[in-house]
């Protein structure tokens, strides 16, 4: 799949974000830890979110999504192994292993996959699951976990050695059912992991402490369907604030709701973006680009490292120099030649940091899309450029944001998909 954009035109007008992509995997794993109905709402339609349900019916669960509405009854789990075949795609799918262990006491799976920006450790995830007091075998890539902590009654504390997200959401998965208290500490503290508590809390968990860095659990014995909306993707937000300051237009990002934009708008702000939130949504304004000294992804609240392959774009176009650093993946990076070719001026300084200079005059061009991210990256960045541009893999774009071409069409985007 491929799409073809014809740059330079201003984007003008509203768009919708969708839910947050990171908080379907926790939220429909923890539709597995009852036997009740669970439906999700504002769930985007995406193909991360396809392949999850194929593992979660895999396991023998009713799952079925009608528009942005996912409906999970898990009466029972039929099996405890998860299809390695599609964990491989997905690493969001490591997720689906507290919540399995949680409910059934033992899992077995495979070392998940995803994109190509690093390879992610599962070992927090590990020492967490065997803190909690599991057993763990091990054979290349895959693994088998027992869950021998169901019954104990007795109190458990456990240090994250790294705010990993995933890491967070599963060990709270694995701790809600039981008949003891959990009090993890050095907690990731994202939207996502918000969203997947409020929604356990909703569903009977007792949890205190959510969206900080120290979470107390006391486990209960059962938990109930509910229903619960997805929060906005910020992510989205972000990229679609930097899409309209770049081409100097006007646009209204609907649909945040109350979800908290400072970590993504303030550091925008600073790079002269004219954005404000007004009754449940962000107006940005044609800009006047700046560079600041420094941009540096870091843990929630921080910049998010899912914006930053766009915001290398954004800096592309600013007055200046600035260093962008990304510390958690080495190769996050690894586009930046796709933005050379078109014009850019960037110099790499290692697999985490590179130099850019602005502004430069982007030319389109043949290009292909690497990751979810750097692929949004290219897309922007053919907005902005002069002429035509081809970003071809954009199926992988789609992985990660709903309706690429629909939504930026509507905005005024010459735009197309082809296959």
């Amino acid at each position: 799949m491929k799409y073809i954009i014809n740059g330079g035109h201003q984007l003008k007008g509203k768009v919708r974000v969708s839910g947050n992509k990171n908080s379907i995997f926790p939220c429909m794993a923890a539709a597995l830890l009852t036997s009740e109905e669970v439906i999700l709402e504002n769930v985007p339609d995406l193909k991360d979110t396809d392949v999850l349900l194929q593992i979660i019916k895999k396991l023998g669960v009713m799952a079925e999504k009608d528009d942005s509405i996912v409906k999970i009854k898990a009466s029972e789990i039929s099996r405890f192994s998860l299809p390695e075949d599609l964990m491989v795609k997905l690493r969001g799918s490591i997720v689906l292993v507290g919540a399995v262990l949680g409910r059934l006491g033992r899992v077995n799976f495979h070392h998940p996959g995803g994109d190509i920006i690093g390879r992610r450790s599962i070992e927090v995830h590990l020492e967490g699951f065997l803190e909690l007091g599991a057993s763990l075998k091990k054979n290349n890539s895959k693994y088998s976990l027992q869950n021998n902590f169901a019954q104990t009654s007795s109190d458990c504390g456990i240090f994250l050695k790294e705010a990993s997200v995933t890491a967070t959401e599963n060990l709270i998965l694995a701790s809600v059912l039981g008949k003891r208290s959990v009090v993890l500490r050095n907690c990731a503290k994202e939207p996502h992991i918000v969203d997947l508590c409020n929604m356990l809390i909703a569903m009977g968990a007792q949890i205190l402490g959510v969206g900080t860095e120290t979470i107390k659990i006391r486990g209960v014995e059962k938990l109930y369907g509910t229903k619960f909306k997805i929060g906005a993707d910020f992510v989205e937000a972000g990229t679609y604030a930097i899409a309209g300051a770049l081409t100097g237009g006007e646009i209204t990002i609907e649909g945040i709701d109350g979800a908290f934009m400072d970590p993504v708008l303030v550091p925008l702000r600073s790079f002269g973006v004219k954005a404000e939130v007004i009754d449940g949504a962000i107006l940005v304004y044609p800009s006047r680009l700046k560079s600041i000294p420094k941009l540096v992804t870091n843990l929630w609240p921080g910049f998010p490292t899912d914006l930053m392959s766009v915001a290398i774009v954004l800096a592309t176009q600013s007055k200046g120099v600035i260093l962008c650093h990304d510390w958690m993946y080495e190769g996050r990076m690894f586009f930046i030649d796709k933005l050379i070719s078109m014009g850019a001026k960037i110099i790499l300084a290692d697999p985490h940091r590179v130099l850019v200079y602005g502004p430069s005059k982007l030319k389109g061009k043949n290009l292909e899309s690497p990751d979810i991210r750097a692929g949004m990256a290219l897309v922007v960045a053919a907005l902005v450029a002069k002429g035509k541009s081809v970003v071809n893999q954009a199926e992988l774009i789609e992985r990660g944001y709903e309706n690429v071409v629909e939504k930026l069409r509507k905005l005024g985007a010459d735009i197309g998909r082809t296959d």
